[in-house]
């Protein structure tokens, strides 16, 4: 039996990269899975990929900057599998721009999906786990919530926030039985890495190589299941030792 045995698992930024990784492992793990994205294409493609392995699979087309849009993702969850165990709060947006030359609109779009968009999808997680009296939430963060770069202003800001707001939430909710977790990734060979960029920051990294999708689905997965059941407010860093520098 699975880690995730009949669990109901939302995964945000579910159609490719680490989210689309974890939908993959967690499938394995007998979850059934509610994949959340954008991209209609992907997302039906990977929701149809899991059906033919006879696994419960739903794509929900959804911009998490939407309150209505979020609202809906919850409700056809419950309307197809009537409940919420999981939460991966993982949809997020990357920019990498001079601080002066970036637009305060620009600004706003990073912070809206990469802070905003997290409380918007965890409060309406939270409301559901608070009927069933229990739940698990996984907020995506980064490395750069722990340290600043150069050119990410935003993204920094918005993701220290996360951190932030993982631990307050978690405080909030602990006596619920609703444990709430942060994945801190370092440099992730997905596609909001330039391919001219990979060769650089691997150098950079201790362990001079990125990390893989499927290395932080392993991770989100002890952080959702039971193997984390005294963890709650964390932030868990896999970076391949970037921080540690």
């Amino acid at each position: 039996m699975g880690k995730l045995q009949n669990k109901v698992a939302i995964i945000t930024g579910g159609a490719s990269g680490i989210g689309a990784a974890t939908a993959h492992l967690f499938v394995s793990e007998g979850a059934k899975v509610v994949l959340v994205d954008l991209n209609e294409e992907k997302g039906k493609t990977l929701e149809k990929e899991f059906k033919d392995q006879n696994a419960e699979a739903l794509f929900v087309k959804a911009n998490i900057t939407s309150e209505d849009d979020v609202a809906n993702v919850f409700k056809e969850t419950i309307d197809a599998f009537g409940k919420v165990d999981i939460v991966f709060n993982n949809a997020g947006i990357g920019r990498v721009q001079s601080s002066h030359d970036l637009e305060y609109s620009e600004w706003r779009n990073t912070v809206n999906v990469d802070l905003d968009g997290v409380f918007l999808v965890a409060r309406e997680a939270i409301r559901e786990m608070l009927k069933a009296e229990g739940g698990t939430i996984v907020n995506t963060a980064s490395m750069y919530g722990w340290i600043g770069a150069p050119g990410n202003a935003a993204y920094n800001a918005a993701k220290g926030g996360v951190i932030n707001l993982t631990r307050s939430l978690a405080l909030e909710y602990a006596e619920k039985n609703i444990r709430i977790n942060a994945l801190c990734p370092g440099f992730i060979d997905t596609p909001i890495i330039p391919e001219e960029s990979k060769k650089q920051l691997s150098a950079g990294t201790p362990m001079k190589r990125l990390g893989k999708a499927e290395e932080m689905a392993k991770a989100v997965l002890f952080l959702a299941s039971d193997d984390s059941s005294y963890m709650t407010g964390n932030s868990l860093t896999v970076d391949g030792g970037f921080t540690a520098q």
